[in-house]
């Protein structure tokens, strides 16, 4: 292997492209022809969203499901039906997407960031304690990347302090914390069915839990508050909103179920391929499992700890290997103005100057100082379910010779 990096001159490491991800096909086009020929294409009536949700209890073992547009609208129907108040706080994530906060502020509840284990970018359940108030109301825990959070931690706080643990698995689809799949071990679980996720619609979401009084909120939440029978032709119980996934949308989802168990198993070996090869290139560090954690590896991460994020991704790039630094640069307390401005509801700064609320948070610098430190580090690549083992060992061998030679 060339010494000379590409980045000045030297042979890439990978001079193929990667294989592209092809998620869709024959069964997608089959169950979406069903449900165009069925003439309905609305989700009361139809059968291809009530398929899926039955189905996705079925793979994850819990009762009740409730499909929805997104997997921001997936989390908004688990906080909606925590139901907080006003000024209630909500303990979630500095590294995530805005998905994860937007159902938090929408309720007009605050969120409340815990800083992160520097290993692996995930909630540190000694950060989340310490964060919990008079006002907590739940705690909205992140499984980034698909790598499972510490939940036996983060269950034994849920426990003492009587709070309930909403799941954001948007990016950890079939990923194991020990023997339990993450999405079922808090109190709801919420997942993603964007584009670039283990299971894909191109968008939507869906929601579990074992608890019905959850349930029935989050069902009549996703459908304006409309109770659609006993109550008269018209009949909306509370503040709802309309997030219903139609029929096109529950077909693909439906034929993606069959798929997503191989999906997951193919970037897990790829994923844990590329950490084996790696474990003794000095100067860089895979992120961290904890003890009996199956990583689903929505994206592959890394720690460059000789040089800032932003270099390392650019010479890995120049490679052949796609990267890039610090996944959204900033904690996201800082990258929303809705949270660094406080621009929320008109000219209000609702929830954090509501009446309701006695807490002063500011969102600056300094918050997390363990997130904002550690993220410089963080390089992120994409893999998936089509790329072979030679791929993989061609992802580790850039990452080696970029670490050895930079």
């Amino acid at each position: 292997m060339s010494t000379v990096l590409a980045i000045n001159g030297g042979q890439k490491a990978r001079t193929k492209p990667f294989p592209a991800r092809k998620p869709y096909g024959e069964e997608e086009i089959k169950l979406v022809t069903e449900a165009i020929n069925s003439q309905n294409l609305f989700r009361w009536g139809g059968k291809k969203v009530s398929e899926f949700e039955k189905r996705f209890c079925e793979l994850y073992g819990m009762q009740y499901s409730v499909a929805s547009t997104s997997g921001s609208s997936a989390i908004h129907l688990a906080v909606a039906a925590i139901n907080p108040n006003p000024g209630d706080e909500i303990i979630t994530a500095p590294v995530t997407d805005m998905g994860t906060i937007l159902g938090i502020l929408m309720q007009n509840a605050i969120p409340v960031f815990a800083d992160v284990d520097p290993e692996n970018y995930i909630m540190d359940p000694k950060s989340i304690e310490s964060k919990i108030t008079k006002r907590t109301k739940a705690i909205l825990v992140v499984h980034l990347f698909g790598n499972p959070a510490d939940m036996d931690a983060i269950m034994s706080i849920s426990k003492k302090h009587n709070v309930p643990v909403i799941e954001d698995s948007c990016q950890a689809y079939m990923t194991y914390y020990k023997d339990k799949l993450v999405g079922t071990i808090g109190d709801i679980g919420c997942f993603s069915m964007q584009q670039s996720k283990h299971a894909t619609a191109g968008d939507g979401g869906i929601t579990i839990t074992n608890n019905e009084k959850y349930f029935d909120h989050m069902q009549l939440f996703m459908d304006k508050g409309w109770a659609r029978k006993g109550y008269g032709v018209r009949a909306y119980h509370f503040l709802g909103v309309n997030y219903r996934m139609n029929e096109l949308t529950g077909a693909v989802a439906v034929a993606q179920l069959d798929k997503v168990e191989t999906v997951v198993k193919s970037r897990r070996a790829i994923g844990d391929g590329i950490t084996q090869l790696i474990k003794d290139v000095k100067g860089v560090q895979a992120l961290k499992v904890y003890p009996g954690g199956k990583p689903s590896y929505w994206l592959y991460g890394l720690k460059s700890l000789n040089h800032p994020a932003e270099t390392f991704a650019k010479a890995l790039t120049a490679e052949g290997v796609s990267a890039g630094a610090g996944y959204i640069g900033k904690p996201i307390y800082i990258c929303s103005e809705a949270m660094h401005s406080k621009a929320t509801y008109g000219t209000s700064h609702c929830p954090f100057d509501c009446q309701h609320t006695d807490a002063k948070i500011e969102y600056k610098e300094g918050l997390c100082p363990v997130c904002e430190k550690e993220l410089d580090n963080l390089v992120c690549i994409g893999i998936n379910e089509d790329y072979s083992q030679n791929d993989g060992k061609d992802i580790a061998t850039a990452i080696q010779k970029v670490a050895e030679n930079l």
